[in-house]
């Protein structure tokens, strides 16, 4: 039996989502990210990954990326979320989702997408309606030069 089912998302009100079929336990490796490894100089010269359309791309390392926007990665339907329940985790050339918290039955499975905070930040704007979301698809690590709440946390966690 799959972890997860693919059903309409509560964070992409038009598109859909990965949901657990089961109680999912922390560490659970749920499902692989497939794609095309490419390498950095076809991510460079591609119009394909526009800011402006949605982007399934992964840096594998130094020479490689991996274009996950392919009819049989079903990865790419998983959401971002500023309080995500996965991460991804790999090997080589190899890319996976693991739980990084106990996932309930009917959860929406979702992970940081873990973008920079840089000049083009506001092109991409959360959904995830979390009470840790900064309103914008930002990696946590950076959060907090968007909403300085999470500045405070960072500090007592810090001492």
């Amino acid at each position: 039996m799959k972890l997860y089912r693919i059903k309409k998302s509560d964070i992409d009100k038009k598109g859909r989502g990965l949901y657990a079929t089961k109680d999912i336990k922390e560490g659970t490796r749920i499902i692989d990210y497939v794609g095309k490894i490419i390498t950095k100089k076809q991510t460079e010269e591609s119009q394909k990954f526009d800011n402006a359309k949605p982007i399934y791309l992964f840096n594998l390392n130094k020479k490689y990326d991996m274009d996950g926007d392919v009819s049989w990665n079903t990865a790419r339907l998983i959401n971002h979320s500023c309080s995500n329940n996965c991460d991804y985790n790999g090997t080589g050339l190899k890319l996976w989702v693991v739980a990084i918290k106990d996932i309930k039955k009917g959860e929406e499975i979702t992970a940081d997408y873990g973008f920079g905070y840089d000049e083009d930040y506001k092109q991409f704007t959360c959904k995830c309606k979390s009470k840790n979301c900064c309103g914008y698809i930002v990696r946590a690590e950076s959060r907090w030069r968007i909403n300085k709440k999470f500045s405070i946390g960072r500090q007592k966690t810090s001492k």
